[in-house]
């Protein structure tokens, strides 16, 4: 699974990823300050079971602090788009080229209209946030379409000789871009494109961006007063938004890290230390009423559990070696902690957690000590036990 950080140039996409990773990556009001990808590890967070369960967890594969498990993801800060990119404009070809790679994306939008179509700084609300959303899905559309149109009459010449489903004919030209046939099936169908016509390509195109690379916005500098109004627009236009301030977070982060205060990436408060000079009191204070209180979070962290949750339907599942005491083989209770789609039966779950698992299969027991086969649906939370033959 990876997440894709996108938007155009200079809204704070490289903040809003070292916010999210603690990666120095370098931060500029410079147009393109991103070249190639920056790629890093953040956690999509939720509530551990250790304390339901009432025990002490000693993860191995994740992260447990004051009782919420903390997961790692794959973060791409993809370089910024301009108009025209799917003509070659700015660094369209290696942006849409990288992005395509993503599992889904968060859209980062300068929601205080402070940046005008190009990228460069303008005053706030001088600029409408919803032209970005816009020209930004277009400029995805335009660049599948374009692909499709160059190849469609050899796609439709060897469907009809091969006899190949239309799905699949299509899928051969699309797959580099991370695109399944089920996406494909389900965006025919929703447009009605049948693969010996093309009158509605851009419309099949349009419904196969939204199911292939699903997006939320998440609308960056919502601590400037000009934002409230821009995110209520967006709203109502229907979009999926988080309200988020990247300088904020990274500020808090930087800080804990230091030790000038007790944060957790989520929360929607934070615990002075003793330290702090007066600057640092000024900065964090203007954080908690302009953001935190006004917000309920930074939303870095709202934007990446939605991406998981939200966009992929990942839930979460513990393998334990040993149900009874939750344990893997050397003692740690409730050690791993896996993000999977809704609906991954056991036996798939196996083979992911390790390949002799797959192998040698028999089963799996619940938290309620019953059996469970290889088609068992996992359930989000569900602490399971692995049978395999030894």
């Amino acid at each position: 699974m990876e997440i894709g950080i996108a938007g155009k140039t200079n809204v704070g996409k490289t903040t809003f990823f070292s916010a999210a990773t603690l990666i120095d990556a370098e931060i500029s009001g410079r147009v393109f300050t991103t070249i190639r990808p920056n790629i890093g590890i953040s956690y999509a967070r939720v509530k551990c079971r250790c304390g339901e369960l009432n025990v002490k967890c000693n993860p191995n594969n994740s992260i447990c602090r004051n009782g919420y498990r903390f997961i790692p993801v794959k973060l791409i800060d993809i370089a910024g788009l301009v108009p025209d990119a799917h003509l070659g404009k700015g660094l369209g070809n290696q942006f849409l080229s990288d992005i395509m790679q993503a599992s889904c994306l968060i859209h980062v939008i300068d929601a205080s209209g402070s940046t005008d179509i190009e990228g460069n700084v303008c005053k706030a609300g001088d600029h409408d946030p919803l032209e970005d959303v816009e020209f930004f899905e277009k400029e995805l559309d335009f660049w599948i379409e374009g692909i499709l149109k160059r190849n469609i009459e050899n796609i439709r010449r060897k469907a009809e000789a091969t006899k190949e489903k239309p799905e699949k004919a299509l899928h051969g030209q699309l797959s580099g871009l991370g695109i399944s046939e089920d996406d494909i099936k389900h965006a025919m169908s929703e447009a009605g494109f049948v693969l010996s016509g093309s009158e509605n390509l851009m419309e099949f195109v349009s419904f196969l961006r939204k199911k292939s690379k699903p997006c939320i916005i998440a609308a960056n500098k919502a601590d400037v007063e000009a934002s409230e109004r821009n995110i209520k627009k967006l709203g109502e236009k229907g979009y999926g938004i988080v309200p988020c301030s990247a300088a904020s977070e990274l500020a808090l982060r930087k800080a804990a890290e230091k030790g000038l205060i007790e944060y957790m990436p989520g929360d929607s408060d934070f615990r002075t230390r003793d330290g702090l000079n007066e600057e640092q009191r000024r900065g964090l204070d203007y954080i908690r009423k302009s953001v935190l209180e006004k917000y309920g979070s930074t939303g870095i962290q709202g934007a990446i559990n939605e991406a998981a949750f939200g966009l992929l339907g990942m839930i979460v599942v513990y393998p334990v070696a040993n149900i009874s005491r939750l344990t893997d083989t050397k003692g740690n209770v409730l050690p791993d902690a896996f993000l999977v789609k809704k609906g991954t039966a056991l036996k798939e779950f196996a083979s992911r957690v390790h390949t002799q698992f797959a192998e040698k299969f028999i089963g799996g027991v619940g938290l309620d000590r019953k059996k469970v086969g290889a088609d068992h649906v996992l359930k989000d939370g569900e602490v399971i036990e692995i049978l395999f033959e030894k």
